[in-house]
């Protein structure tokens, strides 16, 4: 959550940032995330409170054997619908002794990425990405921007992406009709529904769960209570659920931000009002959101 000063570029007072822990990886509410910093650009002070963390699979053979099918050229596509899923990928391909990328490029299957914030984090792994959404980050939208099975088709590295693990693929993508999903627990089916509708072949495989994090300190509860927080960034249906559990509702003259549509449905159904949702689900989206909506307060000079 944050704190802010001056005309129309946060709220005067603490903003909160909840967020999910991925499994191994930092949560994207680090010092240096793209959140944190840019919160700070328009004079908030965070106040980093996650409310839900991701871990591995209690079993995660499934996900080690679709590893295996992977880099075999079992599936055609790789589509990702979260940074927290990118992090488990990681960990689960060290753990067989190969960079994820080298399993990717040596299957020659395609990778799709659900918006912005997952392209860079599966680039940042030196893992090609050819399919993004080019609208909202939503499993709609990625479903919707999918090509129909059968269509091969050679894939080029996005436009200035640089990759150090080894060549582009030359050959086409294999035309295997099967797509891998892995997803966190919690996950809607709308991408594997919506893939199969279009007549892929959909492996979807739990490869992370979603857990409530420790309660919120004293002080972050108080805060939150007597409206000291002016604003909450919302990343995930499961933090607005655990942010009612732990906190309760906010006081009225706190401004509500959430990442996308579908947090947005699960705040209104918790009873909250939605200020502001984020054009770009991403955590910079996020910060863009709240300055569209954020107005002074005479309160906090």
């Amino acid at each position: 959550m944050a704190h802010a000063p001056t005309a129309r570029t946060a709220p005067e007072g603490p903003v909160g940032t909840t967020g999910a822990e991925p499994a191994g990886a930092g949560a994207g509410w680090g010092a240096a995330s793209p959140a944190v910093v840019a919160l700070g650009a328009v004079g908030a002070v965070p106040v980093v409170v996650p409310l839900v963390r991701t871990v591995p699979a209690q079993d995660p053979t499934p996900l080690d054997d679709a590893l295996l099918a992977l880099g075999a050229g079992w599936y055609e596509w790789l589509a990702v619908t979260s940074q927290a899923a990118v992090a488990v990928l990681a960990q689960r391909a060290a753990h067989a002794d190969e960079p994820l990328a080298a399993i990717v490029r040596r299957g020659g299957a395609q990778v799709a990425a659900v918006g912005p914030g997952t392209r860079r984090a599966l680039e940042a792994l030196d893992v090609p990405v050819t399919l993004v959404p080019p609208v909202r980050s939503t499993a709609a939208d990625l479903v919707a921007a999918f090509p129909a099975p059968g269509t091969a088709r050679a894939p080029e590295p996005p436009e200035g992406a640089a990759f150090t693990r080894g060549p582009w693929p030359a050959a086409p993508t294999p035309t295997t009709g099967r797509v891998l999903v892995p997803r966190g627990d919690l996950a809607a089916p709308t991408l594997t529904d919506g893939l199969t509708a279009a007549g892929w072949q959909v492996d979807d495989v739990v490869a992370y769960r979603t857990v409530p994090a420790e309660p919120p300190s004293a002080d972050v509860a108080a805060a939150w209570a007597d409206g000291t927080i002016r604003a909450v960034l919302l990343t995930s249906a499961s933090s607005v659920r655990s942010l009612v559990d732990h906190l309760g509702p906010p006081p009225a003259s706190t401004l509500v931000v959430v990442i996308g549509p579908s947090t947005a449905v699960q705040a209104r159904r918790s009873g909250l009002r939605v200020d502001a949702v984020a054009r770009e689900q991403s955590l910079a989206g996020l910060v863009t959101a709240l300055v569209s909506v954020a107005t002074p307060s005479e309160e906090h000079p």
